[in-house]
């Protein structure tokens, strides 16, 4: 089972339907859930609550990837290689996305794994989109199945 938590909601019509049809599209691969907790707009307290209600959905035997800018860069291939090696020894990968202000060092210091896809910043409700389609990439590759390069 592969969870993604992150704060916020997809407010965008567009970028609602790329999550429905990327969920979708991986619903064939595994279980697949978001936990989507309060976004906070107060950036002395934001870091902190958000990290707060971010570990309350991580269990002790969860595999914990942070998206990190600092974090390792992996190749899609690399990505599918992880996750396919992961799930052998650990049926649950947890992905947590920072908010606006990025992820409070409580839930960094709980990650098994950083990664970043870039050294760029992106919305935090595009870069869910751009989650899931790595993620269908991976389940696509880990399968021997085509997908557009």
């Amino acid at each position: 089972m592969i969870k993604i938590i992150c704060p916020g909601k997809i407010k965008e019509k567009f970028l609602q339907q790329a999550a429905e049809e990327y969920l979708k599209r991986l619903s064939k691969y595994t279980k697949i859930e978001i936990i989507e907790v309060k976004d906070e707009a107060n950036l002395e307290k934001a870091l902190k609550i958000e990290g707060e209600q971010i570990l309350k959905h991580i269990k002790d035997n969860d595999y914990v990837i942070t998206l990190e800018i600092k974090g390792n860069k992996l190749s899609s291939e690399a990505l599918a290689s992880k996750i396919e090696k992961t799930l052998m020894v650990n049926p649950n990968i947890v992905l947590v996305l920072g908010g606006s202000y990025g992820l409070d060092e409580t839930v960094s210091k709980r990650s098994d794994y950083q990664l970043s896809f870039s050294d760029m910043t992106f919305p935090h409700q595009l870069f869910r989109i751009i989650l899931l389609e790595q993620l269908y990439r991976a389940f696509k590759i880990i399968n021997n199945e085509n997908y557009h390069k």
